[in-house]
């Protein structure tokens, strides 16, 4: 790209350290928390902690090809250099397509979750107006996305913490919940032991806890706008471990603690909960603005992450139609790609009319079952791009290549869970269908 299509740096360490805290802290946690720890018990906490070890070894995968060359826009010119055209071609649009569906489910959530303060909103209203304004904010400069996420995982970031002091509090003077249980440590293990419910309910519990880490690799989009990425990315990167064991790990056993897992409703927010039995009466209120604002950070980072990569995968076009996609305006924004990536999301507003939620929930697990196909995408660059540049890696993954094949035969593991399960089968048979579609369309082009 010449100097007038090349991308602003402007997005400083605040905004990618957060933004790489925003894409692992989501509405997975604050309302799918009690679903998740039902389903292993305590044993959650282990899930969240291997799974956590996997996403950082992708992340370290993915820093090492973005530092490899300072040029690459985002991991998939990686994925294109290494795994060629064709891989890229499929991985790059299901990307894009992935974004574009869990978008979509947000903006629909956030009618939902509208709804609850003002239930005679038509539900497609909220949604659209978050819409517009994020597309609006997204046109001015890069900075302005980053501000705007800075200020939402600060505001999800705040809410854990203050969750885990009174957690902690509770414990220290052993409140007593509604129910008549004793804020204390040793509810982990009180009620059937860590293992609660048998290997079978732990292996299980992965489906639902790596969705919840489904975007945390948006760091790597964010590589051709990033003030000083020598720096910036490597330290966003490595401070991952640390905040999933204190955000995810920490909140979850907190609560756990707090009441006996298998008393907590897989149904209900467990953050209403503490904040409620901590004497906050709007608690409910207050856990709805908290995923309110998870929601619509969701649907920022979406509209950033799509018009970002709708723009490279049409860079390349041989007809100039398509190929202005990617053009930049004055302010260095691919105006035109955010624009087209937003009326794609619109459409679920209208959508809302004619098709039921269940569809919705289809879509966005065809998504997050994706994702599993753009990790190993990840990792297979990385391992290609070791094998032929053994002597020239700035930001070494730890233990590669062996914890680059952990990290696959992880993701294996993953796909033998899903085939365990009927509604998530399903979700796995159709994107295996997706991805089938995206081959024979990529056979249709020339290398």
């Amino acid at each position: 790209m010449n100097k007038q299509q090349q991308m602003k740096r402007s997005l400083k360490s605040r905004h990618i350290q957060l933004m790489a805290l925003g894409g692992t802290i989501g509405t997975g946690l604050f309302l799918g928390a009690g679903k998740a720890i039902r389903a292993a018990g305590p044993a959650i906490l282990l899930a969240y902690l291997i799974t956590g070890i996997v996403c950082f070894g992708i992340m370290r995968a993915l820093g090492e090809l973005l530092m490899s060359n300072l040029q690459y826009r985002s991991f998939m010119e990686a994925i294109r250099d290494y795994l060629g055209n064709r891989i890229s071609f499929i991985t790059g649009w299901a990307y894009w397509a992935c974004w574009l569906a869990l978008a979509m489910a947000e903006i629909t959530a956030i009618g939902l979750y509208i709804q609850i303060w003002l239930p005679n909103v038509p539900q497609w209203v909220p949604g659209l107006i978050t819409l517009v304004i994020f597309l609006c904010l997204n046109l001015i400069t890069v900075n302005v996305f980053g501000e705007i996420e800075f200020w939402f995982a600060m505001i999800k970031v705040v809410a854990i913490l203050i969750l885990i002091a009174v957690g902690i509090l509770m414990m220290i003077i052993q409140f007593k919940s509604q129910g008549g249980y004793v804020a204390s440590p040793r509810n982990l293990i009180a009620y059937h032991g860590f293992f609660a419910t048998g290997f079978k309910g732990f292996a299980m519990s992965f489906q639902m806890v790596v969705f919840a880490f489904v975007g945390i690799e948006m760091v790597g989009v964010t590589a051709a706008e990033a003030e000083n990425p020598q720096k910036v990315i490597p330290k966003a990167i490595n401070g991952i471990p640390i905040r999933i064991l204190l955000f995810y790990i920490g909140a979850l056993a907190v609560i756990m603690c707090i009441y006996p897992w298998n008393r907590l409703s897989p149904t209900n927010s467990p953050f209403v909960l503490v904040f409620r039995d901590a004497g906050l009466r709007s608690a409910a209120s207050i856990v709805n603005f908290i995923v309110i604002t998870a929601a619509a950070s969701a649907c920022n980072s979406s509209i950033y992450t799509t018009g970002r990569m709708l723009a490279e995968l049409t860079s390349d076009a041989r007809r100039p139609g398509i190929q202005r996609i990617s053009h930049l305006s004055k302010r260095h924004v691919p105006a035109l790609a955010v624009v087209i990536s937003s009326i794609v999301i619109g459409i679920a507003a209208f959508l809302n009319f004619v098709m039921p939620g269940a569809v919705f929930t289809l879509v966005s697990s065809i998504a997050t079952t994706s994702f599993l196909f753009i990790w190993a995408a990840i990792i297979g660059a990385h391992l290609r791009f070791i094998k032929l540049h053994p002597d020239e890696r700035p930001f070494k993954m730890p233990g590669a290549p062996f914890t680059d094949y952990l990290v696959l035969a992880f993701l294996m593991f993953v796909l033998v869970v899903l085939c365990l399960d009927k509604q998530t089968l399903v979700a796995l048979i159709l994107t295996l269908v997706w991805f089938a579609f995206l081959t024979v369309i990529s056979l249709t082009r020339r290398e």
